[in-house]
């Protein structure tokens, strides 16, 4: 996209008072960084948080979150799942994952896809406060559990 000269303007206009900011506080390359995902948020969240950074309220953002989290789950039509794999979902085991998650329950599903390599395999499906925990990191600790259980109880 070419930009015109006006627009090329407001570019380096943001961008400069961006980094006049940023250096202000040491954080030029934090917000860099930053900037980079700011495009993913939704108008709504930008238009809260810059808000709540009006009103010094920034504190407040983690309290917002979880509370926006009960309202939106305790929505029946739609429920939020997260989904956690060592490695990322391909296509097909993401429309499995959903048609399972609507299936367990009755609505529909915003699937949130998080990679723990720590899990080493399997999955952790997490919604509604309820956690479902096949990883392999999870079924080794319990076979440690076991085999502890039965050398502790046989040593006695």
């Amino acid at each position: 996209m070419t930009l015109s000269r006006k627009q090329q303007a407001k570019v380096e206009e943001y961008a400069r008072a961006l980094l006049d900011s940023s250096r202000d506080g040491g954080r030029a390359y934090s917000d860099l960084t930053q900037w980079r995902h700011a495009v993913k948020f939704s108008p709504e969240v930008l238009s809260v948080l810059s808000n709540m950074h009006g009103e010094d309220d920034a504190e407040l953002v983690d309290k917002v979150y979880s509370e926006f989290k009960r309202l939106v789950d305790s929505d029946d039509s739609m429920v939020s799942v997260t989904v956690t794999t060592a490695v990322p979902l391909d296509d097909d085991l993401r429309e499995k994952v959903c048609q399972k998650a609507e299936e367990m329950f009755h609505a529909s599903v915003y699937l949130v896809e998080r990679v723990d390599p720590k899990i080493l395999g399997g999955i952790i499906i997490e919604a509604r406060n309820q956690r479902y925990d096949a990883s392999v990191r999870t079924q080794l600790s319990a076979v440690r559990r076991k085999l502890s259980d039965a050398f502790m109880g046989g040593d006695e």
